[in-house]
């Protein structure tokens, strides 16, 4: 993984959010998966960056009211979870968000939304979540 301050926005490929809420974690888990991840998602034709990490956020989390933070952009390339090796560098932007309220229910991919004191044992993208928040630690969001 490498950071930037900032790269063109057409490069911006997807979103990630740090979240926190009441002073706890937010976490995610996809139907599909017993592991933990940060909400964030693909970016969407036509989408700004921002666009993408709102309604990754919602769609997500069920978050409703939030104050929204550009921290800065990343990049990853090689393996991913899912095998696939990523052979050009892909370039997500990086989030913070302070979240004050939810929606009752979730109506999306994601099975389950936490808010927990701690970190996850099992993280969705173990080379990739723990990385991005060090860097959040890094710029003053996580204490």
């Amino acid at each position: 993984m490498k950071f930037y301050e900032r790269t063109e926005d057409e490069k911006l490929k997807f979103a990630v959010i740090i979240s926190k809420s009441q002073g706890k974690w937010v976490f995610c888990r996809h139907k599909d998966r017993n592991t933990y991840e940060l909400p964030g998602g693909h970016r969407e034709a036509f989408e700004d960056i921002a666009e993408t990490a709102r309604r990754e956020l919602k769609e997500e989390t069920g978050a409703v009211e939030y104050d929204l933070t550009p921290l800065c952009v990343y990049s990853v390339f090689g393996d991913t979870r899912d095998g696939e090796c990523l052979k050009e560098e892909s370039f997500g932007m990086l989030y913070f968000a302070e979240i004050y309220s939810f929606e009752e229910e979730l109506h999306h991919e994601i099975e389950e939304m936490i808010l927990t004191d701690q970190l996850p044992e099992h993280w969705t993208y173990p080379h990739i979540q723990p990385v991005l928040m060090d860097k959040a630690k890094e710029l003053g969001y996580i204490l």
